[in-house]
């Protein structure tokens, strides 16, 4: 999930003119919480580099360094100042800390997977890796599965585009990812919220008599 002002064909001029640089600080400034179309310029550079405008392997190479320093940098964010940040953006939308304090927990119990499987769900690639510096996750535990992530992502992202892309349009393999990506989203959510709210009704229901 990006920001909506660039369309797919300003992303693709972006593309053609500045090639790997365009790729390389989509993911980056994406990964530090930024949300702008990081997966949706990758997609077109893979694409690209289908058509034989870009070459495959340094567009695969720039997409996991892109990823990778994003995610440090956002890490760090986090470390440093995140969860102040993030109480005062709790209060604003009048969300207690104690609420956010228990997802921190849940976030805490599932760092590493959401660090790695993140990349692949809308929203949570943008605030994974801030959320493992807010929560002090190791960081040579964060570097090892952000690495990992990132690149098993990009992978993935550019080869797709690079294959199948000279078979399915464009448009069609972004609308894939993104419904993809969306779908990855409900299912994380379910995941985190749903045990929650159980565990709240629980403590909420008073103790029967014996």
């Amino acid at each position: 999930m990006s920001l909506e002002f660039l369309s797919l064909e300003t992303i693709q001029e972006i593309a053609h003119r500045f090639g790997y640089l365009a790729v390389f600080l989509g993911i980056l400034f994406e990964n530090l919480g930024i949300p702008l179309p990081g997966e949706t310029v990758t997609i077109v550079g893979g694409f690209l580099a289908g058509s034989g405008e870009l070459n495959y392997w340094i567009l695969l190479v720039d997409a996991i360094l892109g990823a990778v320093l994003g995610g440090i940098c956002g890490y760090w964010i986090g470390r440093l100042g995140g969860w102040s940040m993030l109480v005062s953006i709790g209060s604003f939308f009048r969300i207690k800390e104690e609420q956010l304090v228990e997802l921190k927990d849940k976030f805490t119990e599932n760092a590493s997977k959401a660090v790695f499987f993140g990349r692949f769900v809308a929203l949570l690639r943008i605030f994974a890796s801030p959320m493992a510096g807010i929560v002090e996750m190791p960081f040579w535990k964060f570097l090892g599965f952000n690495v990992a992530g990132a690149t098993v992502w990009a992978s993935v992202m550019v080869s797709l585009a690079f294959f199948v892309g000279r078979i399915v349009s464009l448009e069609q393999l972004v609308t894939w990812a993104a419904q993809f990506a969306f779908v990855a989203l409900l299912i994380a959510i379910a995941v985190i919220v749903i045990p929650i709210w159980l565990e709240s009704r629980k403590t909420a229901q008073p103790e029967q008599p014996e």
